[in-house]
């Protein structure tokens, strides 16, 4: 769940003084800090920031990268820097992978353009390192509170929480369970209603797959029970293949057998493969689309084991759920049922899926939401879900949400999928600052600030 970016082509196929730390330049410097930046520097280090190295930025701007509490964290401080100050949540990776930040958002910007808008604009910005990957709402709060107080004590008087995809929760667990400490708040195509629907949209994806691709070509590799992953998502013992590399293979081979499936319905339009399509899209609520069912399904397929390690237990439950897919005589539905695997919910794995996070709709500040109408991981559900609950909470006066066209992209096999957070950057700058516009003015946007 990649913030902002579109989903590219390989996702489918201890505290110390400044006497004790070092602040040095990285060999990229263009020039050495200011008087004024090195102030900065030294406060840094004597809040606890460690192996600090700074690099030249245009304008006479600086990046920082450090270590906070064992955490890699990088920060965009811009000469004119106005006090005001975006923490940035990132998105999801995959399980196995090492949490890690840009080095230089200016460079490789994970705000789809968001990141150079804000330096030009005299905003600083910060993004810091999960615990964990796979689903990390938790650290990525308590982290970016952790980088908050950091860029108080370098200066900062106003923050915005920004993020898209498993960033938008974070944005969420940031607004609703830190009250005080944002003046407003963008979520781009986030998991902005919460956890529990999306982990049960996507073991039912994957538990209609497996039943209607059984015994077929196109049936998925490796444990079929739902509430385990079905690959291994670290190399094992004596595997030299790098981390990295041995993830994306083990998602193209959940993809392969997909893209097949949809190749074959290409070709036959009215044939049995598509019946499976729009079966298995229906049970999962995603568009019957290859990006669409492929990007869920790999993430039930290679990230069920941490959610249920990270969440204390299986958050979710079908015992009493009767499916209906579609296209289906009532023999056939009722044989469906009876083949669909049943699970109970944990009530720890709920109540942790509940405070990290699920939304109350009870935050104060300005929220802005924006989300494609079809996203290829978090549906358009998650921003219609989270409407209802602050629709609920009495709290429509704080929101904004927007619907934009989604966008598609070329796949393996001479197939076309739609893409996960393909916001253009005009997209990505105007939600940005609608949301600061509402902040500083007090007038709600109107209906087309973002299109």
């Amino acid at each position: 769940m990649k913030a902002f970016a579109a989903l590219p082509l390989a996702l489918l196929l201890a505290s110390g003084s400044l006497a004790q730390q070092a602040v040095t330049a990285s060999p990229a410097t263009d020039a050495a800090p200011s008087p004024a930046q090195r102030a900065l520097l030294d406060r840094a280090a004597q809040t606890g920031a460690t192996a600090i190295t700074t690099k030249a930025a245009p304008a006479g701007g600086m990046i920082v990268n450090g270590i906070l509490d064992g955490h890699a964290f990088v920060l965009v401080l811009p000469a004119n820097w106005t006090g005001e100050a975006v923490l940035f949540g990132q998105g999801y990776a995959t399980p196995g992978s090492a949490p890690t930040v840009p080095a230089d958002p200016l460079a490789k910007d994970p705000g789809g353009g968001l990141f150079k808008h804000l330096y030009g604009e005299g905003i600083a910005s910060g993004i810091i390192a999960f615990d964990k990957t796979g689903v990390a709402t938790e650290s990525g709060a308590k982290n970016t509170m952790r980088l908050r107080a950091l860029m108080t004590k370098l200066g900062a008087t106003r923050f915005y929480a920004v993020g898209g995809s498993m960033g938008g929760s974070i944005v969420m667990s940031l607004i609703e369970l830190y009250p005080q400490a944002f003046s407003g708040a963008v979520s781009m195509c986030g998991v902005a209603q919460g956890w529990l629907p999306l982990v049960q949209q996507l073991a039912d994806l994957r538990g209609a797959y497996q039943v209607l691709t059984a015994g077929t070509p196109y049936a998925l590799p490796g444990e079929q029970d739902l509430t385990r992953s079905a690959l291994p998502t670290v190399p094992p013992a004596g595997d030299a293949t790098p981390g990295d590399a041995f993830r994306e293979a083990q998602k193209m081979k959940v993809l392969m057998p997909l893209f097949a499936l949809f190749q074959a319905a290409k070709a036959n339009p009215n044939g049995k493969e598509a019946r499976i399509i729009r079966q298995v899209a229906a049970v999962g609520g995603f568009a019957p689309d290859p990006a669409a069912l492929g990007a869920p399904l790999y993430s039930a397929a290679l990230g069920m084991d941490d959610i249920v390690a990270t969440m204390g237990g299986l958050p979710i439950g079908n015992t009493a759920k009767v499916y209906d897919p579609p296209e289906m005589t009532a023999a056939e539905k009722a044989e469906f049922n009876r083949r669909m695997q049943r699970y109970a919910a944990s009530p720890k794995a709920i109540a942790y899926a509940r405070q990290w996070h699920q939304a109350t709709g009870r935050f104060r500040v300005p929220l802005v939401t924006v989300h494609q109408t079809i996203d290829a991981l978090v549906p358009f559900s998650q921003s219609e879900g989270l409407g209802r609950v602050v629709a609920k909470a009495g709290n429509t006066g704080r929101i904004v949400q927007y619907a934009v066209p989604p966008t598609r992209m070329p796949l393996p096999g001479g197939l076309e999928g739609y893409t996960h957070c393909g916001f253009t950057p005009a997209q990505n700058i105007a939600a940005f600052e609608a949301m600061r516009d509402w902040v500083r003015n007090g007038r709600k946007p109107g209906s087309d600030a973002v299109r």
